[in-house]
């Protein structure tokens, strides 16, 4: 199980050379919402987003073992990550990416010197793709979410956000995130328990995606859908975590969903009033507390905002949602 200690450890591996994200405020927000509002915008991390902080975290660790090269699946956050951390670090990266990814995931992973092999999400396993590379070419397999060096990373998140709400003088009274694998959220939600105890914590999914809400009220792993689908292309795990899942059914107090247009909502009401992009799968979290989900009148709530690494076409599907 996932110790504070391991999270204090990944915050200093991770000193100067992940971002500080801010933790923004809207006043139009808080008033249209009737409490207090504060976003975590991972959107601004390297690499646009969170998952920088656990690809270096497991990739300091491996280098300071000799490992020299690394191969890893991912939709294209965790791919951007491990391949920037890798570049850093001066290790190959190998980076197994669906074939319909967006198109600035792909080349951006590409542009940070990795390799990458694309796959069909639908018709072929990422997991044995990736397996089999890593024993042709001699690589160590670094997983999106299912490693505990990954999740302390993640962790830091809630660790800045701690350390920001306290700067501000102010106890969350909830925070929202959104989950796939569950990584982040789990990390988070430790590194803030430690600090806010009775913060009650929440994961935010796709309608169509909603396996760890399923999961937490269930309390045992539950399967999507795999003809499922969802702009949210960040977060469309099919189950969670055999690691996470035990932390979040110790920390999370419940899981919301939001629709796809929901989730357009989100993002064009981001580049209006925090003015900052945030892709569908990093946005879920925010569109969950618009559409009512959560109350959140007179609370102080936590978003985070978790990437920004969206298409030109999806944002300007947005972008027309909101002229709309």
């Amino acid at each position: 199980m996932l110790k504070y200690a391991h999270i204090l450890s990944a915050f200093n591996r991770l000193d100067g050379h992940s971002i500080r994200t801010p933790l923004l405020e809207s006043e139009a927000i808080n008033q249209r919402l009737g409490g207090r509002i504060l976003f975590k915008c991972e959107a601004l991390q390297r690499t646009g987003s969170f998952k920088f902080r656990g690809a270096y975290n497991k990739l300091r660790l491996l280098a300071d073992e000799g490992v020299s090269g690394v191969v890893a699946y991912s939709s294209g956050n965790h791919a951007q990550g491990v391949a920037l951390a890798a570049q850093l670090l001066g290790m190959v990266a190998v980076i197994v990416m669906p074939a319909d990814a967006p198109a600035i995931k792909i080349n951006n992973t590409r542009r940070l010197g990795a390799e990458v092999v694309l796959y069909d999400r639908y018709t072929q396993a990422r997991e044995e793709i990736g397996d089999r590379l890593a024993t042709q070419r001699n690589l160590s397999l670094v997983k999106p979410y299912d490693d505990l060096d990954i999740i302390a990373g993640q962790g830091t998140v809630g660790l800045e956000i701690v350390q920001q709400l306290n700067i501000l003088g102010l106890t969350p009274d909830q925070l929202i995130a959104p989950c796939g694998g569950g990584g982040l959220i789990s990390g988070t939600a430790v590194a803030v328990h430690q600090s806010f105890a009775e913060c009650q914590i929440f994961s935010a999914e796709p309608e169509h995606f909603d396996d760890t809400a399923r999961s937490l009220a269930r309390g045992t792993h539950q399967v999507n859908d795999a003809q499922a689908r969802s702009i949210c292309d960040a977060i469309v795990t099919p189950t969670p975590g055999q690691l996470t899942l035990p932390i979040m059914l110790e920390h999370l107090h419940a899981g919301l969903r939001a629709t796809d247009q929901q989730v357009l909502q989100a993002m064009a009401l981001c580049m209006q009033e925090l003015k900052t992009i945030v892709e569908p799968g990093g946005c879920v979290s925010l569109a969950a507390l618009l559409a009512g989900e959560l109350d959140s009148a007179n609370k102080i709530t936590v978003v985070v905002l978790s990437g920004g690494n969206a298409d030109n076409d999806m944002l300007q599907s947005a972008m027309t949602f909101q002229a709309n």
